[in-house]
């Protein structure tokens, strides 16, 4: 009997075939549909996933949804080249199904070829389409007697050709190139497509740090100090250990250029601390670790239920110093103006810097969207400010490369806040841009792409 069917007896002791598929394929061929159709993220699927799954299964299934996500663009100009129909008109569970097909033809060269099609077939069978799995059967066959096709050579122009070269949409390759120039946008772009190093910061409260290195190094891993963020990691294998101490509370996984944010933040004892937005709670909880001594730090979020997840990652890691609101930024703060010695808005955003980890960001996000969220980052930093002592400082993060998000933000502000002064975020001078702002950026440092900036009130 085939792994791609198995023969049962029915009551009436006919024959019937049970199309049967991977369970990492299956895995993510249900994550691409509820990302796509419910607007779901696929980290926080891939995550809730992990404890149902074989190891060698859960790996298989995180390089399939992300790697389908990444390259979606690229792979549905493959599909109509093979298909030679436009990808849109197909139903979308055949769309799904060819695009999990093509990205392992195409990426995962120790697949067999045979396995690939019999398995996207089983797929359509699955999805109760039927009369779709010749369809996809032909494509992908053309496909293995094409390996050499490339999706972007009948591109328009430049522009376009980048765009499906790189999988981004055109507007956006547009935009940043007018932003950041042609070069720059394509390292940015293919940069996307990578798979981000994994970083992590020890909790030296719960854990000796020189124990834990010592530990995931003879547990395989490959380790490396930041060279970004003081006291950050980074990490190639040892993977269960890293979870399991991320589980005890020993670690905390976080990526580089957001570690940065607590240093340039830089709480001192016996101070009054602000995170205005602090779910899930990395930034938060590393304030409160790097100052262990006396220090009040307050977080607030919009909702109930992320407000919890930053009380549960301070549990884990044994910080007993922090007290949570449920309040809108957007709106008047619950808290007596001028009462705080640090305030930090790490404001929500288009997340554009972090498309490495949740690719799918880049077919969601519209001009609209970037535009929208520049004006809420307005407002909730106008409010924050009203809670900065005089002479306390106030920070302001993101990780969106946008500059309406960033450096026009900031502009906005400085223009209204005359009691404000820009000054220079306490960084490396590799991540620091002219006026004082930091950057980080994933094609020249290998971290997320974020933003800094960091005012002191004058009066």
């Amino acid at each position: 009997m085939s792994a791609d069917s198995k023969m049962a007896k029915g009551q009436s002791g006919r024959a019937k075939v049970f199309r049967t598929v991977s369970p990492a394929r299956l895995a993510a061929f249900n994550i691409l549909r509820r990302v796509e159709e419910e607007g779901a993220y696929a980290s926080v699927l891939l995550a809730a996933n992990d404890k149902e799954m074989r190891a060698e299964d859960r790996a298989l299934c995180y390089e399939l949804v992300l790697g389908v996500l990444r390259w979606q663009l690229w792979l549905d100009a493959l599909i109509e080249h093979y298909a030679g129909r436009k990808a849109e008109s197909l139903d979308a569970p055949v769309r799904r199904s060819l695009r999990l097909g093509l990205y392992q033809l195409r990426f995962l060269s120790r697949i067999p070829h045979s396995a690939i099609v019999n398995e996207s077939v089983n797929l359509a069978h699955v999805a109760r389409l039927r009369s779709a799995a010749a369809f996809i059967n032909a494509v992908l066959r053309r496909a293995t007697r094409e390996p050499d096709y490339d999706p972007a050579s009948n591109a328009a122009d430049s522009i376009e050709r980048l765009a499906i070269e790189t999988s981004h949409p055109v507007w956006l390759i547009e935009r940043w190139i007018k932003a950041f120039g042609k070069d720059e946008t394509e390292k940015f772009a293919r940069a996307n497509n990578e798979a981000p190093p994994v970083a992590f910061r020890i909790i030296s409260q719960q854990g000796n740090v020189d124990e834990v290195l010592n530990a995931l190094r003879s547990a395989g891993g490959i380790i490396q100090a930041s060279k970004i963020a003081p006291d950050a990691w980074r990490i190639h294998g040892a993977t269960a250990l890293l979870q399991k101490l991320a589980r005890e509370g020993k670690v905390y996984l976080q990526d580089e250029a957001s570690q940065l944010v607590a240093h340039v933040l830089d709480a001192k004892r016996g101070e009054r601390v602000l995170d205005v937005c602090a779910a899930p709670g990395g930034k938060t909880t590393q304030i409160a670790t790097r100052t262990p001594d006396p220090l009040i730090i307050v977080a607030g979020d919009l909702h109930e239920h992320r407000a919890r997840t930053v009380v549960e990652a301070a549990r884990r890691q044994g910080i007993e110093n922090l007290q949570t609101v449920v309040h809108d930024a957007e709106t008047a703060l619950p808290f007596h103006e001028n009462s705080f010695d640090r305030v930090l808005v790490d404001a929500p955003c288009t997340g554009t810097g972090t498309l490495r980890r949740n690719p799918e960001i880049r077919w969601r996000i519209t001009t609209l969207d970037i535009a929208d969220l520049a004006e809420r980052q307005k407002r909730i930093l106008a409010h924050a400010a009203q809670m900065v002592k005089p002479g306390g400082r106030l920070v302001y993060s993101t990780c969106s490369i946008e500059p309406e998000e960033n450096e026009e933000v900031v502009a906005d502000f400085l223009n209204g806040n005359a009691h404000f002064k820009l000054i220079s975020a306490n960084v490396a001078p590799a991540f620091q841009t002219t006026d004082g702002e930091a950057r980080v950026w994933p094609q020249r440092d290998g971290a997320d792409g974020f933003f800094i900036a960091q005012f002191e009130r004058t009066g």
